[in-house]
């Protein structure tokens, strides 16, 4: 579930108008920048099993900090606590909350089992979408489009780089989807943990795209 975690960050923005997009897309994406941080740190695991899904070759043996359900529950209330700290607002705290807990509840769909509840419980759960290419690409294309278009009706551009740099972003992480769809198995875990951390950079691209665009209603200045 890649461009579908971005999608409802970017849908997101409808139901907090207040919110900037990087702030949403860090809660969307939140266990997945996490991830390959305590992969670097041997904290968790990953394998790699060229076809172990129709998707992904990718077997996560074990990533209980940052994709069990009682972490993620967890770090949904502290990114929300934060997030209040920081603007005092009452909608603003819970949908922040809601997009890291969405984070697992998407993932769910499309994982074989492979997701735990608890830390220490063996028991992994996974709907196993991944193992259908098709019905990979319907669901996350889906999200994203449809997110796209919330975000659209929630803003408008102030200037032309509030439009080059939305639809280059969108764009972009479309090549990436259909890169990864088509592309070989990574070399090793090691790369793939770098590779997930330069998804950092897409938090100023959205942070930019949002300085360029207005809520609706908000005066063009």
């Amino acid at each position: 579930m890649f461009i579908g975690h971005f999608g409802v960050a970017l849908a997101a923005k409808k139901i907090v108008p207040s919110a900037r997009l990087g702030t949403l897309l860090l809660a969307a994406q939140f266990l997945d920048f996490l991830w390959p941080i305590l992969l670097l740190l041997g904290l968790e695991k990953v394998v790699i099993v060229p076809g172990i899904t129709a998707v992904t070759p990718l077997d996560f043996t074990s990533y209980p900090i940052s994709h069990s359900l009682l972490a993620v529950v967890g770090w949904s209330v502290a990114f929300g606590l934060a997030y209040y700290m920081w603007h005092r607002s009452r909608r603003g705290p819970v949908v922040m909350g809601v997009l890291v807990l969405s984070h697992w509840v998407l993932d769910l769909i499309v994982h074989r089992p492979d997701l735990p509840i608890m830390p220490n419980n063996p028991a992994r759960y996974g709907l196993g979408l991944w193992n259908s290419i098709p019905g990979t690409i319907a669901v996350e294309a889906s999200i994203f489009l449809i997110g796209i278009a919330l975000y659209l009706s929630a803003t408008r551009t102030r200037d032309r780089t509030g439009n080059w740099a939305l639809w280059g972003f969108i764009l972009f992480l479309s090549i990436i989807y259909a890169a990864n769809l088509v592309g070989s198995p990574p070399p090793d875990p090691r790369m793939i943990a770098w590779v997930t951390l330069a998804m950092w950079l897409f938090i100023p691209w959205a942070y930019w795209i949002d300085r360029h665009r207005r809520v609706m209603g908000e005066s063009a200045r």
